[in-house]
């Protein structure tokens, strides 16, 4: 008898989650110094603990801000993951960088998360002048599963009028929660997605198929894109996401929302964090370059 996906969620979190979050040592930029401190925001789906970065000292204006959200399948909980983008960014950017541990499936599921990322957004855009950052001046990003809710924060800024991303990254979404993983085809013979993890991965935390279509889920079925911020959007040549994340880039600027798109040619999903070397380091500056520009716009 088959493990339930709830179950096999739970398997990948104890045995393969630190695996998971590794980054590539030379990945790390930890000739970088970093100037961190957790806060615990509030939400709507219970408190959660951020990591905030600090940029080095500056003189006068308060600095900008960037929210960034791990990836992991939304299973794997691990915002680690992200210390040598938020600290680089931080250095390069010149902005606060606030990364977010927002609750993971199979124990919180739909829509915990996009809850709690959007509500974790909105007070860091409403309290900069209490914890030093200008909260007028705001990004937002994420990396795999972290772009996903990056999308949908975005979607529910615009909706609700509350606050106005300079730009949003998106870098190796997953868009589409509702096509059947098999159909996301790759270049290579050994993607590190297979079909059976992004279906444990979808199963946990999305485990009603009726809400699998929904626009907070699958930010890449929606049609109505219009008024959403402005987006850096990375994906990967070999990446089994890479048509959904090229198809969202063509969406999005055909509402008329300013997209710069970038596919990195010969590497897979996570490039970011597992190499190879060079070109994670070329993302990586692009997504500091292009949130210095936006922000200090």
């Amino acid at each position: 008898m088959p493990f339930s996906p709830r179950i096999q969620a739970r398997g990948i979190q104890l045995l393969l989650g630190r695996m998971m979050a590794r980054v590539h040592q030379d990945l790390r930029f930890t000739d970088i110094p970093k100037r961190t401190e957790v806060l615990r925001v509030a939400t709507g789906a219970g408190p959660v603990n951020c990591t905030v970065y600090r940029p080095p000292a500056i003189s006068g204006a308060l600095a900008p801000v960037y929210v960034n959200f791990h990836g992991g399948g939304f299973v794997v909980g691990r915002p680690e993951q992200d210390d040598h983008i938020c600290r680089y960014i931080a250095a390069t950017a010149g902005c606060v960088v606030v990364n977010v541990d927002y609750a993971v499936a199979p124990q919180r599921q739909f829509p915990v998360p996009v809850t709690q990322a959007y509500d974790v957004t909105a007070w860091v855009s409403a309290n900069g002048p209490a914890c030093n950052w200008d909260g007028s001046r705001i990004a937002v990003g994420g990396h795999s599963a972290g772009a996903n809710l990056t999308a949908a924060v975005c979607r529910m800024a615009r909706d609700r009028g509350t606050f106005t991303p300079l730009l949003q990254i998106i870098d190796s979404a997953p868009l589409d929660q509702l096509a059947d993983p098999s159909t996301k085809q790759s270049l290579i013979a050994k993607p590190l997605l297979t079909p059976q993890l992004m279906r444990v991965f979808t199963a946990a935390y999305v485990p009603d198929p009726a809400d699998r279509d929904h626009p907070l889920v699958s930010p890449g079925l929606a049609d109505d894109l219009a008024g959403l911020p402005p987006a850096l959007v990375i994906t990967a040549e070999n990446d089994r996401l890479r048509d959904e994340g090229d198809a969202y880039a063509k969406a999005l600027e055909a509402a008329g929302v300013p997209v710069t798109h970038r596919v990195f040619e010969g590497v897979d999903h996570y490039f970011t964090h597992t190499g190879p070397v060079p070109e994670g380091k070329e993302a990586i500056d692009l997504m500091a370059t292009t949130l210095r520009n936006a922000l200090s716009a």
